[in-house]
């Protein structure tokens, strides 16, 4: 998976795990895994972005947040972030269908 579309370059988007190496930035000499939380519209070079989003772990797990400035041509897509609702159990609500919610009688 690449952020390149053709000649195009792609920009991340929420949710996208991005590995950034030192081909993104010299600061990167140690490669690290990204999810992108947003992409600031700010200027700045062309080519470069600034990245909102937190590091990660070896198990995906978040450790840090961190706004980042990168050169998007550097930067090599992992894939989605997981759904965090599979993690933790939760469902996501069906439309249309309110959610319920168990009721334990009371003995008085």
């Amino acid at each position: 998976m690449s952020l390149r579309a053709g000649d195009d370059v792609v920009l991340p988007r929420s949710g996208d795990v991005i590995h950034v190496t030192k081909a993104a930035s010299v600061q990167f000499a140690s490669p690290m895994l990204f999810r992108v939380i947003r992409v600031h519209d700010w200027p700045t070079y062309e080519g470069w972005v600034w990245l909102d989003g937190y590091e990660l772990n070896s198990a995906g797990d978040a450790v840090e947040r961190r706004s980042i400035f990168v050169q998007v041509n550097g930067l090599r897509a992992v894939g989605k972030a997981p759904d965090p609702r599979a993690r933790n159990g939760r469902q996501p609500a069906r439309p249309g269908v309110l959610p319920t919610r168990t009721v334990r009688a009371t003995n008085r």
